[in-house]
């Protein structure tokens, strides 16, 4: 059944996050589930209050399950996300792939605004949308995301204020919140660990929380296809900012060699404009110079 981006993104500016139920195929998320279940047994538990010392969790999915793809690239959700944050840039890049594991006798995590860690305050401008794909259900006794709707508001406290409400979801479902919302893990108190992928976008021209230029170096995004190589950082935000010797990073995906490149404007329309404008007159007031 088709979901409207509309009606979801007001939603989800409304109340601070949103529900898509079953925005993925129960075999894309069940053969993902598979191919990290070595990976998450490998991996030690966190160490400090805030990751969870009862919880595992590991980055890159890209580079370890190419399946990961098809969410990053979900269609539905990247329509929300650019409708929430392109106002505020030139282009939304990839903040963060990570896979989370919540085992017995976790704890729940302290309440946060995400966003806080560019240091920013809430004054209506959104800088990070986060999605939670469940890979197995998400139950309030196991552990599900706690969210405080609305306490994305500049006006609303700082701290959390009334009950939270768990985001219970079957795997497949996807939670978009706001990097604004009030948010936290819940405590796990059942028998058995509960997984999730989380996927993270923010302003282009921010930096990300995962340093994607270490994660996917060009032998590795070379295997991207174009979208997905912007997604992650191979693309400028205009005007001109993360190129290479002048140019755009996805350069780097067709060659080694940086030596010898010109450098080439990339600005928005307004600011290549205005500067046409510039450029022809004192042009002119040249050749008038020259004529005389």
């Amino acid at each position: 059944m088709a979901q409207d981006s509309t009606l979801l993104t007001a939603r989800l500016l409304a109340d601070g996050y949103c529900i898509i139920r079953g925005a993925c195929a129960d075999e894309t998320i069940a053969s993902l589930d598979r191919q990290f279940a070595q990976r998450f047994e490998k991996t030690p538990f966190c160490e400090g209050g805030f990751y969870g010392a009862r919880t595992k969790r590991f980055g890159a999915l890209l580079r370890r399950a190419p399946e990961a793809a098809s969410l990053v690239q979900h269609a539905l959700v990247l329509r929300i996300v650019e409708a929430v944050l392109g106002a505020w840039c030139d282009r939304i890049v990839l903040n963060l792939t990570q896979a989370v594991e919540l085992h017995p006798q976790a704890l729940a995590q302290i309440p946060h605004r995400d966003q806080d860690l560019w240091n920013v305050s809430r004054d209506g401008r959104e800088y990070q949308v986060n999605v939670i794909w469940p890979l197995t259900p998400f139950t309030a006794d196991n552990g599900a995301t706690l969210l405080w709707p609305e306490s994305q508001r500049p006006e609303a406290p700082a701290e959390p204020i009334g009950e939270a409400i768990a985001a219970e979801m079957a795997a497949g479902d996807a939670l978009l919140f706001l990097g604004s919302l009030l948010h936290g893990g819940g405590a796990n108190t059942t028998d058995h660990a509960r997984r999730s992928i989380i996927i993270s976008y923010c302003l282009g021209w921010l930096r990300t929380f995962e340093n994607q230029y270490l994660v996917y170096p060009p032998e590795i995004a070379r295997s991207f296809g174009p979208e997905l190589a912007a997604l992650v950082g191979y693309a400028q935000h205009r005007p001109n900012l993360g190129n290479v010797e002048g140019q755009c990073p996805s350069i780097l995906l067709g060659r080694d060699e940086i030596d010898g490149l010109a450098a080439l404007d990339a600005l928005r329309p307004d600011q290549a404009e205005a500067l046409a404008v510039y450029v022809a007159e004192q042009e002119a007031a040249r050749a008038g110079l020259i004529g005389g």
